[in-house]
């Protein structure tokens, strides 16, 4: 149960890490993604630091949760966005569930929290 834990941890922040590194680096895929989203270049740099402090505090065990909720935040508002331009909103409703079943694997205070019916 830890391993997996580990790897449905590990698959969200990858991600959510490559994606704030390429917000501080702005190639010009990603200004073109932004002004398609209707956002201007300028903020992809405050978006960047956001998403990468809501990732620091989900790997730290003692702020996990707070960072967990924090990250969902802002993957709702990722799937807000794209469902309202028209595009793609699944690859960060699957990275939210890949956040909160890590947690729940690794993290018997939400197993308790949550306990499943057997």
């Amino acid at each position: 149960m830890l391993w997996t834990s580990y790897v449905l941890t590990a698959l969200p922040v990858l991600a959510l890490a490559a994606s704030a590194v390429m917000k501080f680096m702005k190639p010009a895929a990603i200004v073109q993604g932004f002004a398609h989203l209707g956002y201007g270049e300028s903020s992809a740099y405050p978006l960047g630091v956001v998403e990468l402090a809501c990732t620091a505090l989900y790997l730290i065990p003692r702020t996990s949760i707070l960072g967990a909720i924090l990250v969902t935040g802002y993957l709702g508002g990722a799937t807000a966005t794209t469902y309202r331009v028209g595009d793609s909103w699944f690859a960060a409703v699957v990275l939210g569930v890949l956040v909160w079943g890590g947690l729940f694997l690794r993290e018997p205070r939400l197993r308790a929290l949550i306990p499943f019916r057997r």
